[in-house]
């Protein structure tokens, strides 16, 4: 298959591009500076020779999934979405300015590191789940780091509810890290499924390598691998560090059966928690919403074709409207006086300390005169 050339970067009021970040199958991803507040940002652009209506329906529920999640600490955060000038939808997200995609492959990540990463994202996909979505992408280089080096879940372009489907929807998936039931597309993603690629993506971390991957050239094409994880044999990590329980842990996340594997993406967390505390490591916090949180948002329509958003942003104002005389903080200053004493609020009556002030200075004044006059100066 023919690589795709990146779109021009589209005109965005309020944005200034900067440079590219990457491309995908069905979008790319543009880094550019906001000017209010100033922060750099990256920019989700759909090619301008994209109109196939699956394509506008996953990346409206990419938009309409972060805008209900978003605001958990493991998963990216998206601050608006719309309409370039030439009409191509685009998400505006946290600026991440690296990924796993590529470390574990070059380096050997600490286990402790790659423990608290696993529960982090086992928090994220909980909370997801919760919300009645799963992710279906999970995979090393869909988790990023923040200019602050904490991992966050990305990129919930093929993401669907965990109602029941009917039978037009789209089938996609990473291959190397996709349980056996997807692969056979028994089902398009359970919680089961998640559980097995976040073990899958947790195993990849510490191997350095995916799960059903051969060193051998030509022994990793998509076909070799579907057969592979059809099986679901486990090999344990070949790491002196890596220990048994936490190989066992692993090992039911990827099990081949979906019932035998933990139960939900919070008992894969607990079970990697549990070999911190074995290894003598503070236990990483696992953030899952209450039992009574509910997204405070519609819910997602994953069939959702249409193109939504504003073309520009920009406030349409009133002609009639008075301007201000001065700018700055003394310019606020005077119309807070004005608003407590405008003429305009005191029209055909007098204000109350008007009359109080008044009704004093008659009264001194009487009392004046009547002094002098019982003394015969009057």
């Amino acid at each position: 298959m023919a690589t795709r050339l990146p779109s021009a970067p589209p005109i965005l009021p309020g944005l200034a591009y900067i440079r590219p970040l990457g491309s995908g199958g069905f979008a790319d991803v543009f880094l550019y500076e906001q000017d209010m507040p100033r922060r750099n940002v990256a920019v989700k652009v759909m090619p301008s020779d994209v109109r196939d209506p699956d394509l506008r329906r996953m990346f409206n529920a990419e938009a309409d999934v972060l805008a209900h999640l978003s605001a958990h600490p493991a998963i990216v955060t998206v601050y608006q979405a719309g309409i370039s000038a030439d009409g191509r939808p685009y998400i505006v997200m946290e600026y991440c300015p690296d990924s796993l995609a590529q470390r574990y492959r070059l380096e050997r990540i600490p286990v402790d590191e790659v423990l608290a990463i696993g529960v982090r994202m086992a928090g994220a996909l909980e909370s997801a789940h919760r919300a009645g979505l799963v992710h279906r992408d999970v995979k090393p280089s869909n988790i990023l780091i923040t200019t602050f080096g904490t991992p966050v879940l990305a990129d919930f372009g093929i993401s669907s509810s965990l109602m029941p489907k009917g039978t037009d929807e789209v089938l996609a998936m990473s291959v190397p890290w996709s349980a056996p039931e997807v692969i056979s597309e028994q089902t398009a993603g359970s919680v089961a499924s998640e559980v097995w690629s976040l073990g899958a993506t947790v195993y990849s971390l510490l191997a350095g390598h995916s799960p059903f991957e051969r060193r051998e050239r030509g022994q990793n094409t998509k076909e070799l691998l579907r057969r592979r994880i059809a099986k679901a044999t486990y090999t344990e990590i070949p790491r002196a560090d890596v220990p048994a329980s936490l190989q066992a842990a692993l090992a039911t996340a990827m099990h081949r059966d979906p019932a035998r594997r933990q139960p939900s993406a919070r008992a894969f967390a607990e079970a990697l928690r549990a070999v911190q505390t074995e290894l003598g490591l503070s236990a990483t916090p696992l953030e899952v919403p209450g039992e009574e949180w509910s997204p405070s948002s519609a819910p997602v329509d994953f069939a959702d074709t249409s193109l939504r958003g504003p073309a520009r942003s920009r406030i349409e104002r009133e002609g009639t409207r008075k301007r201000r005389a001065s700018t700055g903080v003394s310019g606020l200053a005077r119309d807070e006086d004005t608003d407590f004493s405008a003429p305009s609020r005191a029209k055909g009556r007098a204000l109350p300390w008007v009359i109080g002030s008044v009704a004093v200075v008659v009264a001194t004044t009487g009392a004046v005169v009547a002094t002098l006059f019982v003394t015969g100066v009057l």
